[in-house]
């Protein structure tokens, strides 16, 4: 797909680092699959792992998780 931050790049699959915040809380998913722009860099994750993530995030908070980092694992 053509990039819609460049408007110029064609996106490929590679990795990506997602993080997310949420009152005070910290998470990392590192190696998460995602399409990057040749040009730019911008990265666009899936909303499959979208929703895989936030569940992930959700579960680490209720666990009382301040700060995690992990590698993502599909």
């Amino acid at each position: 797909m053509t990039c819609v931050i460049c408007k110029t790049g064609e996106t490929e699959l590679g990795l990506a680092t997602v993080t997310l915040e949420r009152d005070g809380k910290t998470l990392v998913f590192k190696q998460v699959p995602a399409q990057v722009c040749s040009n730019c860099g911008e990265e666009y994750v899936g909303e499959d792992i979208t929703m895989e993530l936030l569940k992930l995030a959700e579960e680490a908070v209720s666990a009382g998780v301040e700060v995690e980092i992990r590698e993502y694992a599909a």
